[in-house]
Protein backbone atom coordinates (compact mmCIF):
# COMPACT_ATOMS: atom_id res chain seq x y z
CA UNK A 1 0.00 0.00 0.00
CA UNK A 2 1.75 3.32 -0.82
CA UNK A 3 1.80 5.43 2.13
CA UNK A 4 -1.17 8.25 2.98
CA UNK A 5 -0.96 11.57 1.23
CA UNK A 6 -2.66 13.41 4.38
CA UNK A 7 -2.64 12.05 8.32
CA UNK A 8 -3.82 14.32 11.43
CA UNK A 9 -3.51 12.88 14.31
CA UNK A 10 -5.90 14.51 17.34
CA UNK A 11 -5.33 17.92 16.15
CA UNK A 12 -6.46 20.71 18.36
CA UNK A 13 -7.12 24.34 18.08
CA UNK A 14 -8.23 27.44 20.07
CA UNK A 15 -8.88 30.95 19.86
CA UNK A 16 -8.72 32.29 22.63
CA UNK A 17 -11.29 30.32 25.23
CA UNK A 18 -13.56 29.33 21.75
CA UNK A 19 -11.85 25.45 21.24
CA UNK A 20 -12.46 24.99 17.60
CA UNK A 21 -10.65 21.76 17.06
CA UNK A 22 -11.15 19.56 20.00
CA UNK A 23 -8.82 16.35 18.75
CA UNK A 24 -9.66 15.89 15.23
CA UNK A 25 -7.89 12.92 13.36
CA UNK A 26 -8.14 12.48 9.43
CA UNK A 27 -6.80 10.59 6.49
CA UNK A 28 -6.49 10.71 2.65
CA UNK A 29 -5.24 8.04 1.00
CA UNK A 30 -4.04 8.39 -3.02
CA UNK A 31 -6.85 8.70 -5.80
CA UNK A 32 -9.34 8.80 -3.14
CA UNK A 33 -12.04 12.00 -2.99
CA UNK A 34 -12.57 12.12 1.27
CA UNK A 35 -15.73 14.45 1.79
CA UNK A 36 -15.68 16.23 4.89
CA UNK A 37 -19.25 17.52 5.89
CA UNK A 38 -20.46 19.49 8.99
CA UNK A 39 -22.43 22.32 9.70
CA UNK A 40 -21.20 25.74 9.78
CA UNK A 41 -19.50 26.22 12.93
CA UNK A 42 -18.14 22.59 13.10
CA UNK A 43 -14.42 23.19 12.34
CA UNK A 44 -14.34 22.55 8.58
CA UNK A 45 -12.39 25.75 7.97
CA UNK A 46 -10.18 26.05 10.51
CA UNK A 47 -9.45 21.96 9.27
CA UNK A 48 -8.58 23.04 6.02
CA UNK A 49 -6.70 26.28 7.18
CA UNK A 50 -4.11 23.95 9.37
CA UNK A 51 -3.59 21.44 6.51
CA UNK A 52 -3.09 24.69 4.42
CA UNK A 53 -0.92 26.33 6.53
CA UNK A 54 -2.56 29.52 7.46
CA UNK A 55 -2.96 27.92 11.57
CA UNK A 56 -0.44 26.22 13.63
CA UNK A 57 -2.21 23.08 15.54
CA UNK A 58 -2.24 23.53 19.11
CA UNK A 59 -1.46 19.65 19.28
CA UNK A 60 -1.40 17.04 17.33
CA UNK A 61 0.60 15.56 14.70
CA UNK A 62 0.41 16.33 10.38
CA UNK A 63 1.64 13.89 7.92
CA UNK A 64 2.04 14.32 4.41
CA UNK A 65 3.30 11.64 2.25
CA UNK A 66 4.31 9.45 5.58
CA UNK A 67 6.56 12.70 6.87
CA UNK A 68 5.78 14.64 9.69
CA UNK A 69 5.48 18.19 9.54
CA UNK A 70 6.08 20.68 11.85
CA UNK A 71 5.02 24.16 11.48
CA UNK A 72 3.52 24.11 8.67
CA UNK A 73 3.09 27.73 6.05
CA UNK A 74 0.75 28.51 3.15
CA UNK A 75 4.45 28.41 0.95
CA UNK A 76 5.47 25.24 2.28
CA UNK A 77 2.18 23.61 1.80
CA UNK A 78 1.79 24.41 -1.75
CA UNK A 79 5.81 23.34 -1.88
CA UNK A 80 4.55 19.86 -0.49
CA UNK A 81 1.89 19.30 -3.31
CA UNK A 82 -1.49 21.00 -1.53
CA UNK A 83 -3.65 23.54 -3.12
CA UNK A 84 -6.88 24.83 -2.07
CA UNK A 85 -10.27 26.07 -4.21
CA UNK A 86 -12.00 28.36 -1.28
CA UNK A 87 -15.58 29.05 -1.67
CA UNK A 88 -15.05 32.60 -2.20
CA UNK A 89 -12.44 33.30 -5.09
CA UNK A 90 -9.29 35.22 -3.82
CA UNK A 91 -7.87 36.63 -7.25
CA UNK A 92 -7.19 40.03 -8.05
CA UNK A 93 -9.70 41.86 -9.74
CA UNK A 94 -8.15 44.26 -11.60
CA UNK A 95 -5.81 41.72 -13.40
CA UNK A 96 -7.25 39.86 -16.36
CA UNK A 97 -7.62 35.75 -15.87
CA UNK A 98 -4.62 35.15 -17.35
CA UNK A 99 -2.45 37.38 -15.24
CA UNK A 100 -4.00 35.47 -12.35
CA UNK A 101 -3.45 32.05 -13.56
CA UNK A 102 0.25 33.19 -13.82
CA UNK A 103 0.80 34.86 -10.65
CA UNK A 104 -0.55 31.42 -9.09
CA UNK A 105 1.46 29.32 -11.00
CA UNK A 106 4.70 30.87 -11.97
CA UNK A 107 8.24 31.07 -10.32
CA UNK A 108 10.06 33.61 -11.86
CA UNK A 109 10.76 35.33 -8.96
CA UNK A 110 10.29 39.02 -7.98
CA UNK A 111 13.02 40.24 -11.54
CA UNK A 112 11.98 37.08 -14.00
CA UNK A 113 11.10 37.96 -16.90
CA UNK A 114 7.07 36.83 -18.18
CA UNK A 115 6.65 34.73 -21.81
CA UNK A 116 3.41 36.52 -22.34
CA UNK A 117 2.61 33.98 -24.97
CA UNK A 118 3.59 30.98 -23.03
CA UNK A 119 1.08 32.16 -20.05
CA UNK A 120 -1.74 32.92 -22.25
CA UNK A 121 -1.20 29.30 -23.93
CA UNK A 122 -0.96 27.84 -20.06
CA UNK A 123 -4.35 29.81 -19.46
CA UNK A 124 -6.34 28.39 -22.50
CA UNK A 125 -5.23 24.77 -22.13
CA UNK A 126 -6.45 24.99 -18.42
CA UNK A 127 -9.92 26.76 -18.94
CA UNK A 128 -10.34 24.15 -22.12
CA UNK A 129 -9.59 21.50 -19.31
CA UNK A 130 -12.37 22.50 -17.14
CA UNK A 131 -14.90 23.52 -20.16
CA UNK A 132 -14.77 27.31 -18.94
CA UNK A 133 -15.74 29.59 -22.24
CA UNK A 134 -13.67 32.60 -20.61
CA UNK A 135 -11.24 34.53 -22.68
CA UNK A 136 -7.73 34.92 -20.75
CA UNK A 137 -7.65 38.81 -21.91
CA UNK A 138 -10.31 38.96 -19.58
CA UNK A 139 -10.24 41.16 -16.66
CA UNK A 140 -11.54 39.68 -13.38
CA UNK A 141 -13.62 42.60 -12.31
CA UNK A 142 -15.73 41.45 -15.27
CA UNK A 143 -16.18 38.22 -14.71
CA UNK A 144 -19.33 36.82 -12.51
CA UNK A 145 -18.92 34.76 -9.50
CA UNK A 146 -19.20 31.19 -11.13
CA UNK A 147 -16.64 32.56 -13.42
CA UNK A 148 -14.44 33.54 -11.39
CA UNK A 149 -14.83 30.04 -9.13
CA UNK A 150 -14.13 28.57 -12.38
CA UNK A 151 -10.71 30.05 -12.82
CA UNK A 152 -9.69 28.95 -9.14
CA UNK A 153 -10.08 25.42 -10.78
CA UNK A 154 -8.33 25.89 -13.33
CA UNK A 155 -5.50 27.40 -10.90
CA UNK A 156 -5.72 24.39 -8.61
CA UNK A 157 -5.49 22.14 -11.81
CA UNK A 158 -2.35 23.63 -13.02
CA UNK A 159 -0.38 23.50 -10.02
CA UNK A 160 -0.28 19.62 -10.23
CA UNK A 161 -0.96 19.32 -6.49
CA UNK A 162 -1.31 15.92 -5.11
CA UNK A 163 -3.36 17.21 -2.38
CA UNK A 164 -6.47 19.27 -3.45
CA UNK A 165 -8.82 20.83 -1.52
CA UNK A 166 -12.37 21.70 -2.84
CA UNK A 167 -14.38 24.03 -0.59
CA UNK A 168 -17.66 24.17 -1.94
CA UNK A 169 -16.69 24.21 -5.41
CA UNK A 170 -19.50 24.33 -6.98
CA UNK A 171 -22.04 26.71 -4.63
CA UNK A 172 -22.70 28.98 -7.83
CA UNK A 173 -22.42 27.14 -10.44
CA UNK A 174 -25.14 25.32 -12.65
CA UNK A 175 -25.87 22.30 -12.99
CA UNK A 176 -23.91 21.73 -16.52
CA UNK A 177 -20.74 23.34 -14.58
CA UNK A 178 -21.44 20.77 -12.11
CA UNK A 179 -21.45 17.97 -14.17
CA UNK A 180 -17.55 19.54 -16.18
CA UNK A 181 -16.32 20.12 -12.11
CA UNK A 182 -16.94 16.35 -11.47
CA UNK A 183 -15.13 14.80 -14.10
CA UNK A 184 -12.24 17.00 -13.48
CA UNK A 185 -12.41 15.36 -10.00
CA UNK A 186 -12.40 11.71 -11.61
CA UNK A 187 -9.86 12.76 -13.46
CA UNK A 188 -8.25 13.98 -9.90
CA UNK A 189 -8.84 10.46 -8.23
CA UNK A 190 -7.49 8.67 -11.84
CA UNK A 191 -4.05 10.10 -11.55
CA UNK A 192 -3.48 9.23 -7.94
CA UNK A 193 -4.10 12.72 -6.59
CA UNK A 194 -6.19 13.00 -3.52
CA UNK A 195 -9.65 15.30 -3.03
CA UNK A 196 -10.58 17.11 0.11
CA UNK A 197 -13.99 17.51 -0.92
CA UNK A 198 -16.42 20.04 1.27
CA UNK A 199 -20.00 20.51 0.17
CA UNK A 200 -23.49 21.25 2.05
CA UNK A 201 -25.08 19.63 -1.37
CA UNK A 202 -25.21 15.99 -0.42
CA UNK A 203 -26.31 14.52 -3.62
CA UNK A 204 -22.68 15.30 -4.59
CA UNK A 205 -21.29 13.43 -1.88
CA UNK A 206 -22.64 10.25 -2.72
CA UNK A 207 -21.99 10.88 -6.60
CA UNK A 208 -18.20 11.60 -5.86
CA UNK A 209 -16.94 10.69 -2.01
CA UNK A 210 -15.11 7.18 -1.40
CA UNK A 211 -15.43 7.73 2.47
CA UNK A 212 -16.83 11.01 4.44
CA UNK A 213 -15.69 12.53 7.99
CA UNK A 214 -17.94 14.31 9.62
CA UNK A 215 -17.27 16.71 12.15
CA UNK A 216 -19.22 18.49 14.94
CA UNK A 217 -18.91 21.22 17.84
CA UNK A 218 -15.14 20.55 16.65
CA UNK A 219 -14.93 17.08 17.09
CA UNK A 220 -14.76 13.99 14.61
CA UNK A 221 -17.68 12.13 15.07
CA UNK A 222 -17.37 9.22 12.50
CA UNK A 223 -15.54 8.16 9.21
CA UNK A 224 -17.55 6.00 6.93
CA UNK A 225 -17.35 4.59 3.70
CA UNK A 226 -20.01 6.12 0.82
CA UNK A 227 -20.40 2.55 -1.07
CA UNK A 228 -19.72 -0.57 -0.48
CA UNK A 229 -17.25 -3.05 -1.90
CA UNK A 230 -20.10 -4.15 -4.27
CA UNK A 231 -21.35 -0.33 -5.17
CA UNK A 232 -24.02 -0.02 -2.64
CA UNK A 233 -24.52 2.93 -0.57
CA UNK A 234 -23.56 2.40 3.04
CA UNK A 235 -25.42 5.79 4.12
CA UNK A 236 -28.30 7.60 3.73
CA UNK A 237 -29.00 11.56 3.37
CA UNK A 238 -31.42 11.02 6.41
CA UNK A 239 -28.66 9.44 8.34
CA UNK A 240 -25.35 11.93 6.98
CA UNK A 241 -27.97 14.91 8.23
CA UNK A 242 -28.59 13.53 11.35
CA UNK A 243 -24.33 12.64 12.02
CA UNK A 244 -24.34 16.31 11.19
CA UNK A 245 -26.50 17.86 13.13
CA UNK A 246 -26.97 15.86 15.68
CA UNK A 247 -30.88 16.00 15.59
CA UNK A 248 -33.68 14.71 12.34
CA UNK A 249 -33.68 17.67 10.16
CA UNK A 250 -37.80 16.07 8.79
CA UNK A 251 -37.86 18.09 5.62
CA UNK A 252 -35.79 20.66 3.68
CA UNK A 253 -38.04 21.82 1.54
CA UNK A 254 -41.78 23.05 3.42
CA UNK A 255 -44.97 22.63 2.44
CA UNK A 256 -46.33 24.56 -0.27
CA UNK A 257 -49.34 26.21 1.81
CA UNK A 258 -49.74 29.51 0.60
CA UNK A 259 -52.56 30.75 -1.48
CA UNK A 260 -51.54 33.33 -4.39
CA UNK A 261 -53.17 36.33 -4.12
CA UNK A 262 -53.28 39.45 -6.47
CA UNK A 263 -50.37 40.30 -8.96
CA UNK A 264 -47.83 42.04 -7.75
CA UNK A 265 -45.30 42.63 -10.20
CA UNK A 266 -45.73 42.46 -13.86
CA UNK A 267 -42.87 43.11 -16.44
CA UNK A 268 -44.05 43.77 -20.18
CA UNK A 269 -41.05 43.50 -22.76
CA UNK A 270 -38.39 44.73 -20.33
CA UNK A 271 -35.29 44.94 -22.20
CA UNK A 272 -32.11 46.39 -20.48
CA UNK A 273 -28.55 46.51 -23.57
CA UNK A 274 -26.33 46.57 -19.86
CA UNK A 275 -27.78 43.55 -18.42
CA UNK A 276 -28.15 42.03 -21.58
CA UNK A 277 -32.13 41.16 -20.92
CA UNK A 278 -34.65 41.02 -24.11
CA UNK A 279 -38.28 41.34 -24.03
CA UNK A 280 -38.87 39.87 -20.19
CA UNK A 281 -42.63 39.03 -19.78
CA UNK A 282 -43.50 37.84 -16.25
CA UNK A 283 -45.51 38.57 -13.42
CA UNK A 284 -44.90 37.65 -9.57
CA UNK A 285 -48.34 37.48 -7.25
CA UNK A 286 -48.93 38.23 -3.75
CA UNK A 287 -48.14 34.67 -1.50
CA UNK A 288 -45.92 33.41 -4.46
CA UNK A 289 -42.28 31.89 -4.36
CA UNK A 290 -40.98 32.42 -8.21
CA UNK A 291 -38.26 30.42 -9.04
CA UNK A 292 -35.78 31.97 -11.34
CA UNK A 293 -33.42 29.02 -12.95
CA UNK A 294 -30.66 29.10 -16.31
CA UNK A 295 -27.41 28.65 -16.63
CA UNK A 296 -24.84 31.10 -15.84
CA UNK A 297 -24.99 33.88 -17.97
CA UNK A 298 -29.07 33.21 -19.01
CA UNK A 299 -29.75 36.89 -17.16
CA UNK A 300 -31.19 35.78 -13.78
CA UNK A 301 -28.92 38.38 -11.91
CA UNK A 302 -29.06 40.58 -14.36
CA UNK A 303 -32.86 40.62 -13.97
CA UNK A 304 -32.68 41.26 -10.82
CA UNK A 305 -30.47 44.44 -10.93
CA UNK A 306 -32.81 45.42 -13.05
CA UNK A 307 -35.77 45.64 -11.01
CA UNK A 308 -33.62 47.21 -8.11
CA UNK A 309 -32.45 49.84 -10.33
CA UNK A 310 -28.82 48.91 -10.39
CA UNK A 311 -29.31 48.94 -14.21
CA UNK A 312 -32.49 50.26 -14.94
CA UNK A 313 -34.51 48.92 -18.49
CA UNK A 314 -34.13 50.80 -21.44
CA UNK A 315 -37.47 49.70 -22.91
CA UNK A 316 -40.46 47.95 -21.52
CA UNK A 317 -43.22 48.23 -18.37
CA UNK A 318 -42.71 48.02 -15.33
CA UNK A 319 -46.00 47.65 -13.07
CA UNK A 320 -46.12 47.09 -8.82
CA UNK A 321 -49.55 46.67 -7.89
CA UNK A 322 -51.51 47.78 -10.92
CA UNK A 323 -49.23 51.25 -11.10
CA UNK A 324 -46.84 51.40 -14.17
CA UNK A 325 -43.59 52.78 -12.76
CA UNK A 326 -39.78 53.67 -14.00
CA UNK A 327 -37.28 52.16 -11.33
CA UNK A 328 -34.08 54.25 -11.65
CA UNK A 329 -31.80 53.51 -8.92
CA UNK A 330 -31.73 51.37 -5.92
CA UNK A 331 -33.18 53.92 -3.68
CA UNK A 332 -36.36 54.56 -5.34
CA UNK A 333 -36.67 50.67 -5.41
CA UNK A 334 -36.72 50.45 -1.49
CA UNK A 335 -38.97 53.76 -1.50
CA UNK A 336 -41.16 51.37 -3.78
CA UNK A 337 -41.29 48.63 -1.98
CA UNK A 338 -38.62 46.32 -3.79
CA UNK A 339 -36.02 44.70 -1.74
CA UNK A 340 -32.85 42.51 -3.23
CA UNK A 341 -30.63 40.13 -1.53
CA UNK A 342 -27.56 39.55 -3.75
CA UNK A 343 -25.93 36.62 -4.01
CA UNK A 344 -22.20 37.45 -2.84
CA UNK A 345 -23.37 37.89 0.78
CA UNK A 346 -19.64 39.08 2.08
CA UNK A 347 -19.13 41.60 -0.72
CA UNK A 348 -22.68 43.27 -0.73
CA UNK A 349 -25.21 41.48 2.20
CA UNK A 350 -23.27 41.62 5.01
CA UNK A 351 -20.44 44.28 6.75
CA UNK A 352 -18.39 42.39 8.52
CA UNK A 353 -16.72 44.44 10.82
CA UNK A 354 -19.78 46.15 11.55
CA UNK A 355 -22.15 44.85 14.54
CA UNK A 356 -26.17 43.08 13.68
CA UNK A 357 -27.54 45.51 14.52
CA UNK A 358 -26.09 48.31 12.03
CA UNK A 359 -26.04 46.01 9.84
CA UNK A 360 -30.03 45.63 9.91
CA UNK A 361 -31.01 49.13 10.22
CA UNK A 362 -29.01 50.72 6.99
CA UNK A 363 -31.63 50.56 4.69
CA UNK A 364 -34.38 52.20 7.03
CA UNK A 365 -32.33 55.09 8.71
CA UNK A 366 -34.76 57.88 7.43
CA UNK A 367 -37.54 55.94 9.00
CA UNK A 368 -35.61 55.11 12.67
CA UNK A 369 -34.57 58.75 12.25
CA UNK A 370 -36.45 60.84 10.61
CA UNK A 371 -35.31 64.05 12.57
CA UNK A 372 -31.68 62.78 11.50
CA UNK A 373 -30.96 62.04 15.43
CA UNK A 374 -29.76 58.74 16.06
CA UNK A 375 -31.69 56.79 18.31
CA UNK A 376 -29.89 53.68 19.57
CA UNK A 377 -32.51 52.20 21.57
CA UNK A 378 -34.94 52.33 18.44
CA UNK A 379 -32.10 50.90 16.48
CA UNK A 380 -31.08 48.19 19.30
CA UNK A 381 -34.80 47.24 19.19
CA UNK A 382 -35.22 46.63 16.03
CA UNK A 383 -31.95 44.75 15.92
CA UNK A 384 -33.14 42.59 18.87
CA UNK A 385 -36.82 42.36 16.73
CA UNK A 386 -35.24 40.51 13.53
CA UNK A 387 -32.91 38.39 15.59
CA UNK A 388 -35.30 36.92 17.41
CA UNK A 389 -37.96 36.39 14.50
CA UNK A 390 -35.30 34.91 11.88
CA UNK A 391 -33.14 32.75 14.71
CA UNK A 392 -30.14 34.53 13.95
CA UNK A 393 -27.76 32.99 16.15
CA UNK A 394 -25.36 35.28 18.08
CA UNK A 395 -24.26 36.17 21.65
CA UNK A 396 -25.75 39.60 21.31
CA UNK A 397 -27.33 41.95 18.79
CA UNK A 398 -24.38 43.59 18.67
CA UNK A 399 -22.03 40.91 17.95
CA UNK A 400 -20.09 41.63 14.65
CA UNK A 401 -21.36 40.59 10.84
CA UNK A 402 -17.79 38.82 10.24
CA UNK A 403 -18.40 36.53 13.86
CA UNK A 404 -21.31 34.64 12.57
CA UNK A 405 -21.77 31.57 10.38
CA UNK A 406 -22.65 31.76 6.82
CA UNK A 407 -26.26 30.81 7.15
CA UNK A 408 -26.37 33.58 10.47
CA UNK A 409 -24.81 35.73 8.08
CA UNK A 410 -27.24 35.36 5.19
CA UNK A 411 -30.31 35.91 8.30
CA UNK A 412 -28.72 39.21 8.71
CA UNK A 413 -28.75 39.98 4.76
CA UNK A 414 -32.25 38.93 5.03
CA UNK A 415 -33.45 40.85 7.70
CA UNK A 416 -31.78 44.07 6.78
CA UNK A 417 -34.19 44.22 3.81
CA UNK A 418 -37.25 42.59 5.65
CA UNK A 419 -37.37 45.76 7.58
CA UNK A 420 -37.84 47.93 4.49
CA UNK A 421 -41.50 45.84 4.81
CA UNK A 422 -41.33 45.22 0.98
CA UNK A 423 -44.11 44.18 -0.74
CA UNK A 424 -41.49 42.02 -3.16
CA UNK A 425 -38.76 40.44 -2.32
CA UNK A 426 -35.50 39.39 -4.50
CA UNK A 427 -33.47 36.72 -3.23
CA UNK A 428 -30.16 35.88 -5.69
CA UNK A 429 -28.74 32.65 -4.04
CA UNK A 430 -30.53 32.88 -0.88
CA UNK A 431 -28.88 29.31 0.39
CA UNK A 432 -25.54 29.40 -1.19
CA UNK A 433 -22.53 28.02 1.36
CA UNK A 434 -25.02 27.52 4.34
CA UNK A 435 -25.22 23.82 5.91
CA UNK A 436 -28.09 21.91 5.50
CA UNK A 437 -29.78 23.07 9.56
CA UNK A 438 -29.34 26.70 8.16
CA UNK A 439 -30.59 25.99 4.95
CA UNK A 440 -33.73 24.39 6.01
CA UNK A 441 -34.23 27.22 8.59
CA UNK A 442 -34.42 30.24 5.75
CA UNK A 443 -36.28 27.88 3.56
CA UNK A 444 -39.01 28.07 6.55
CA UNK A 445 -38.38 31.86 6.70
CA UNK A 446 -39.25 32.54 2.98
CA UNK A 447 -42.44 30.22 3.06
CA UNK A 448 -43.23 32.16 6.39
CA UNK A 449 -42.93 35.37 4.35
CA UNK A 450 -45.04 33.95 1.18
CA UNK A 451 -47.80 33.12 3.53
CA UNK A 452 -47.93 36.72 4.94
CA UNK A 453 -48.25 37.86 1.48
CA UNK A 454 -44.86 38.69 0.24
CA UNK A 455 -44.21 38.06 -3.58
CA UNK A 456 -41.06 36.43 -3.75
CA UNK A 457 -38.55 35.70 -6.29
CA UNK A 458 -35.87 33.42 -5.79
CA UNK A 459 -32.89 33.05 -8.28
CA UNK A 460 -30.80 29.49 -7.52
CA UNK A 461 -28.33 26.92 -9.36
CA UNK A 462 -29.20 24.47 -6.81
CA UNK A 463 -32.16 22.76 -8.98
CA UNK A 464 -33.65 20.63 -6.17
CA UNK A 465 -34.32 23.62 -4.25
CA UNK A 466 -35.42 25.39 -7.29
CA UNK A 467 -37.59 22.89 -7.59
CA UNK A 468 -38.29 22.17 -3.68
CA UNK A 469 -39.30 25.61 -3.21
CA UNK A 470 -40.90 27.38 -5.97
CA UNK A 471 -44.67 27.77 -7.06
CA UNK A 472 -44.06 28.52 -10.64
CA UNK A 473 -40.34 28.53 -12.18
CA UNK A 474 -39.36 30.96 -15.33
CA UNK A 475 -36.30 29.37 -17.04
CA UNK A 476 -34.30 31.74 -18.45
CA UNK A 477 -31.69 31.75 -21.37
CA UNK A 478 -29.72 33.88 -23.31
CA UNK A 479 -31.61 37.23 -21.48
CA UNK A 480 -35.29 35.71 -22.24
CA UNK A 481 -37.27 33.93 -20.71
CA UNK A 482 -37.55 30.25 -22.46
CA UNK A 483 -40.66 29.07 -20.45
CA UNK A 484 -42.56 28.82 -17.36
CA UNK A 485 -43.09 25.83 -15.68
CA UNK A 486 -45.47 24.65 -12.74
CA UNK A 487 -43.79 24.35 -9.82
CA UNK A 488 -45.50 21.00 -8.08
CA UNK A 489 -45.42 19.36 -11.64
CA UNK A 490 -41.70 20.62 -12.96
CA UNK A 491 -39.18 17.91 -13.24
CA UNK A 492 -34.89 18.45 -13.04
CA UNK A 493 -35.35 17.72 -16.67
CA UNK A 494 -38.14 19.89 -17.79
CA UNK A 495 -35.96 22.66 -16.44
CA UNK A 496 -32.81 21.61 -17.91
CA UNK A 497 -34.55 20.93 -20.94
CA UNK A 498 -35.79 24.41 -21.05
CA UNK A 499 -32.31 25.62 -20.18
CA UNK A 500 -30.53 23.95 -22.71
CA UNK A 501 -33.05 24.09 -25.82
CA UNK A 502 -31.91 25.78 -28.66
CA UNK A 503 -33.40 29.28 -29.77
Amino acid sequence: MPPLLLRLSDIKKSFGAVKALKGVSFELRPGEVHALLGENGAGKSTLIKVITGAHIPDSGTLEISGGIVSHLTPTRSQELGISCIYQQPALFSDLSVSENIGLRLEKNGPFGKVNWKQRHKTAVALLQRIGANIRPETHVSELSMPEQQLVEIACALGSGAKIVIMDEPTASLTRSEQELLFGVVRDLRTSGAGVIYISHRLEEIFALADRVTVLRDGESVCTRSVRSAAGKNELSEDELIRLMVGRDVASIYPPRESARGEVILELQNISCAAGRIRDINLSVRAGEVLGLAGLVGAGRTELARVLFGITPADSGSIHLDGRELVVRNPRQAVCLGIAYVPEDRRRHGVILPMPITENISMAVHSKLFPAQWLNFQRERDLGKRFVHALGIKASSPDALGGSLSGGNQQKVSLARWLATEPRLLILDEPTQGVDVGAKSEIHRIIRDLAAKGLAVIMISSDLPEILGMSDRIAVMREGRIAEILDGASASAQSVMSAALRSA
